[in-house]
């Protein structure tokens, strides 16, 4: 029995007379951090004995690099007092124990890529920058995985097992990697028919905030033996442990790859027809909706090798049989004319594929690109609802973009790896505009205060 304090116990017709509430963050103590200069220093002069002045830096340039980035930015102040480049998990071990004892917060990064502000140092502290860790260290082919440091990119790695007729599905944003792709559970357009990386991690091992190395679980797949801490630490987003090795699931490289654009008058009209393949159970491998401003700041920024029609727009992906692709871009085809799409193409070309899947990974770049000053904020955040409020949800994130006065769009994953539970959409508003134009606090506080339940998610609706 695990025991916990400070329950609040409160009344709840809908759910029965007795409810139990765990304490809220916000009614804990604050966490007691010693960032005094003379306990920095004389933390830096361990470090630098256990791994090498090389390997320890106090740069400012570097310091502000690792927390703030042209897609996610921080305030100078908010940097970290050190970055430290460890070559083990035993050296990582060693620096979690300093900082254990030294009462020092401890940041991990490896791609860098995140937009949601996860490298920003609050707290200041130390950063560990893994890129020393980035070596692919077995490929078992038969067993269909493999073993790898956390600084190792996605794309590389797909890269390294092409030639071994293998594929690792999960895609975020290029130069993402793997570390902080278990730590933030990340997605990807390949997640509608493969699944998030919390599918495709067996194994890791950790070092946990005192120093201690755990290893979740064996290579085998298939246990029911103890605790699921693999789970657990996917998605933890760093406060539980940071991950010096994985084992990964791979799969087969998909075979007669197309990928099609299919073009709509109104996003009801888009959102409609995913409806219409989702209900299906259609196989296919991606699904993805980018709306007008979306193909719009594409174009302007010239990021893209071909202009787009500025229409929202389902961006679909197939592979399998020939036999099977062709029904698949049918049937897809059948249902954008029934919701009267106005164009509709698809291509096997792997040039052309690439054109099409590299302008849906364009899209946050472009908007980046657009930036007319260096203190014009790129703002992003994830919705999810189910698809039946998609078109609604989309129009209304509209509405307040522009009332703002910003530049934005949507776009996003349908079903998100997650149709077969309950149809979701996960969307993303990406904005951009002057810091003198955005309030403070931030102009979208979704204030739970009036809540209305679907399926099995919960919207908020903005108080009034």
């Amino acid at each position: 029995m695990v025991a916990t304090a400070n329950h609040e116990i409160q009344a709840d017709p809908e759910r029965g007379s007795h409810v139990y509430y765990s304490t809220l963050m916000s009614n804990t103590g604050k966490m007691n951090h010693d960032l005094s200069n003379h306990n920095l220093e004389a933390a830096a002069e361990e470090l630098v004995a256990l791994l090498g002045s090389e390997c320890v830096s106090s740069d400012p340039s570097i310091r502000q690099a690792h927390s703030s980035t042209p897609w996610s930015r921080a305030s100078p102040v908010q940097s970290p007092a050190l970055v430290l480049t460890p070559r083990h998990t035993s050296e990582v071990s060693e620096i979690m124990k300093i900082c254990s004892s030294r009462r020092i917060p401890v940041i991990g990064y490896s791609g860098g890529t995140s937009f949601s502000g996860a490298l920003t140092a609050t707290r200041g502290g130390i950063c560990i920058d893994f890129k020393n860790m980035a070596k692919t260290l077995a490929i078992h082919k038969e067993d269909l995985d493999v073993v790898v440091q956390p600084a190792v990119g996605w794309q590389d790695l797909n890269a390294e097992l092409e030639p071994w007729g293998l594929f690792f599905p999960p895609d975020p944003g290029p130069g993402a990697k793997i570390g902080g792709m278990i730590a933030m559970s990340c997605s990807g357009t390949n997640a509608y028919r493969h699944g998030t990386m919390k599918d495709w991690v067996t194994s890791m091992t950790v070092v946990l905030a005192d120093g201690a190395i755990v290893k979740t679980r064996n290579r085998p797949r298939k246990s029911s033996a103890g605790y699921d801490l693999t789970s657990l630490m996917v998605g933890s987003e760093g406060t539980l442990g940071l991950v010096t090795e994985a084992v990964l699931k791979v799969t087969s490289i998909p075979e007669n790859q197309h990928a099609g654009v299919a073009a709509f008058p109104t996003t009801r009209a888009a959102v409609q027809t995913a409806i219409t393949l989702i209900t299906r159970g259609l196989p296919i491998d991606a699904l993805e909706l980018l709306d007008r401003y979306s193909l719009g700041v594409i174009n302007q920024s010239g990021l893209s090798v071909r202009r787009w029609k500025e229409r929202p727009s389902l961006f679909l992906r197939f592979s399998g049989s020939r036999q099977a692709v062709h029904d698949q871009i049918h049937i897809a085809q059948q249902a954008a004319e029934a919701n009267g799409c106005e164009t509709f193409e698809c291509s096997g070309e792997k040039s052309e594929i690439d054109n099409i899947w590299g302008a849906r990974k364009q899209v946050a770049p472009s908007f980046i690109a657009m930036k007319t000053h260096p203190s014009d904020l790129f703002l992003s955040a994830d919705a999810a609802v189910p698809i039946s409020s998609l078109a609604d949800m989309i129009d209304w994130t509209h509405q307040i973009i522009q009332e703002a006065g910003l530049t934005g769009s949507t776009l996003g994953h349908i079903g998100d790896g997650e149709f077969f539970l309950q149809p979701n959409m996960s969307f993303t508003p990406l904005m951009i505009g002057s810091s003198k134009e955005i309030s403070t606090p931030p102009l979208f506080v979704l204030k739970p205060t009036k809540i209305k339940q679907c399926g099995s998610s919960t919207v908020f609706k903005e108080e009034p």
